[in-house]
């Protein structure tokens, strides 16, 4: 029972992943994919999607962070060259 209940949810993550690979962008809930919101008088831009109708799926946003952190971490330093060095 726990290997098939394990080996159900590695599957649905690895769909969603596959899904956020493929897909990246989903309609955005507030606006319903209209982009407008209604207002008291008057229609305006939805503040979630910025009026684009999509917004970035939460796996992705992860994942991006997730690259951005290792790219910071694995950064090599710029270091001085031996002929910039007065000594040398």
């Amino acid at each position: 029972m726990l290997a098939a209940s394990t080996l159900l949810i590695l599957a649905t993550l690895a769909g969603y992943a596959l899904l956020c690979a493929l897909r990246p962008f989903a309609v955005c809930r507030k606006c319903s994919g209209t982009g407008l919101r209604d207002a008291r008088r008057a229609m305006k831009l939805c503040r979630r999607c910025r009026g684009t109708r999509y917004r970035l799926r939460a796996g992705r946003r992860l994942h991006h962070h997730v690259r951005r952190l290792h790219t910071e971490g694995t950064r090599t330093r710029p270091t001085a060259d031996k002929e910039q060095l007065p000594w040398q």
